[in-house]
């Protein structure tokens, strides 16, 4: 049975256009195009989209994916692998979900938070590959090597730092501060310092950062707990910012 490139991104909750592109890149190869330019994709080719799919949803970028398809030919075997990964991503966002529940519960009730209970589930790997991509593997490793190298308690102190910076940027914004005003051109020189403990910190990965912080749901469902709209604030502080001081 074959299904026509409109039916599978119908079905797929995708488009044409990335099946295409798919295709273009090696990925996901159509099983044959008609007579009239139409791709069509058979079951083997379903699998392998599913697969595509899964790893997209995990957070790996074409590249990496190209290179997990590529090293695992058996697609049982494959599938059982995501299958581990999903439960293990279920898992972890149930902790998130746990975590975002006490952080609302605490703020509402004026209680203190603990950075260990907001960022639970939070894990950095998880970003590897985005980080890779974007900024390229030494500042990924660079900025790996340095979080391995912290006690628990300074990377407690770290977490926490950047729960106050988030906080500060929401209070900001609640009481109308511009985002290129001096109070919060001030949080984001605190934003910029924090960062910089870590990876060297140019103009692009500043301003990069910030769109991050709006476009990637994970990053703005972390910001936005401490008010809403505070993700965008963040960034347009942080473009602000990036234009008058920073270089590439």
């Amino acid at each position: 049975m074959e299904w026509s490139i409109q039916d599978i991104a119908r079905t797929a909750g995708t488009t044409s256009r990335t099946l295409r592109h798919y295709g273009q890149v090696g990925l996901l190869e159509p099983t044959r195009v008609g007579s009239n330019g139409y791709r069509y994709y058979d079951e083997r080719a379903l699998v392998r989209l599913q697969r595509i799919l899964l790893l997209r949803e995990l957070g790996l970028g074409l590249p990496a994916i190209a290179e997990v398809l590529a090293g695992q030919q058996d697609p049982a075997a494959a599938l059982r692998t995501h299958l581990e990964l999903l439960e293990r991503e279920r898992e972890r966002l149930g902790r998130q979900i746990d975590s975002v529940r006490t952080t609302l519960r605490k703020t509402e009730g004026g209680e203190q938070l603990m950075a260990e209970e907001v960022f639970d589930g939070f894990d950095n790997a998880q970003y590897k590959d985005e980080v890779v991509e974007r900024w390229g593997k030494d500042a990924y490793e660079k900025g790996d090597r340095w979080w391995r190298s912290l006690s628990d308690a300074e990377k407690k102190a770290f977490q926490q730092e950047q729960v106050d910076i988030a906080r500060d940027f929401a209070d900001a914004m609640r009481a109308g501060e511009p985002a290129d005003g001096e109070v919060a051109q001030a949080i984001t020189r605190r934003q910029h310092d924090w960062l910089a403990k870590t990876v060297e910190v140019s103009k692009c990965y500043f301003i990069g950062l910030g769109e991050m912080y709006v476009s990637d749901e994970r990053f703005t469902a972390t910001y936005d707990q401490h008010g809403k709209g505070n993700a965008e604030y963040i960034r347009d502080a942080m473009k602000v910012y990036g234009e008058r001081n920073l270089t590439d």
